[in-house]
């Protein structure tokens, strides 16, 4: 890959799932939804959940959608080591000033140009379905990190709902079981639209 990869990590369920019902602050995952984090008890410990985490914490800049911004509480300004974070919204508003490194853009390109230029050599961390729907329509989303979780939701918040951006073609890149979830990650393939 010629550019800094901007690389969507998300946990979600077998029925495709990233929350549970009624996701909203002070329920941020929904009702049921922290079970897909699960593997996350191991993230300190050797082997293939501690590997995978240690990937994501070494990533260069964070990309998120305004909702997972919100709901994970503006990560107090930190999402890992300082990194900048890169919040896609609607709307500005001038005087909301994101704390720490945060920065608010309304144009999906230059959000997507700036996280790979302050990233450096390493990948981008994208969170949230909104920013991963918004990257993938801009042709900006370089690879899909999916942590699949053996449990079925059935309801809650999805992670690629029909948005009108018709099929899109990905390459397996690697598998790697882990206690209690499967790490899947993909390659977008260009021009397969």
């Amino acid at each position: 890959m010629s550019r800094t990869p901007v690389r969507l990590y998300m946990s979600v369920s077998v029925d495709g799932y990233i929350a549970g019902p009624d996701d909203r602050p002070g329920q941020e995952l929904g009702r049921g939804g922290f079970r897909l984090f699960d593997w996350l008890d191991d993230r300190a410990a050797e082997g293939v959940n501690g590997q995978v985490y240690a990937e994501a914490s070494a990533t260069g800049a964070v990309i998120s959608g305004r909702r997972t911004f919100e709901l994970a509480k503006r990560w107090h300004g930190d999402h890992h080591d300082g990194v900048p974070i890169h919040v896609l919204t609607h709307h500005v508003d001038p005087g909301d000033v994101p704390p720490g490194r945060a920065k608010f853009y309304t144009d999906v390109n230059a959000y997507a140009d700036e996280a790979r230029d302050k990233a450096g050599e390493r990948a981008v961390l994208v969170h949230g379905a909104g920013a991963a729907q918004a990257l993938l329509s801009a042709d900006q989303l370089d690879e899909i990190e999916l942590h699949l979780i053996p449990v079925l939701l059935g309801a809650g918040r999805r992670l690629f709902e029909p948005a009108g951006i018709g099929r899109v073609e990905l390459e397996p890149v690697r598998r790697l079981e882990g206690r209690g979830v499967t790490h899947l990650r993909y390659r977008v393939v260009r021009n397969a639209r």
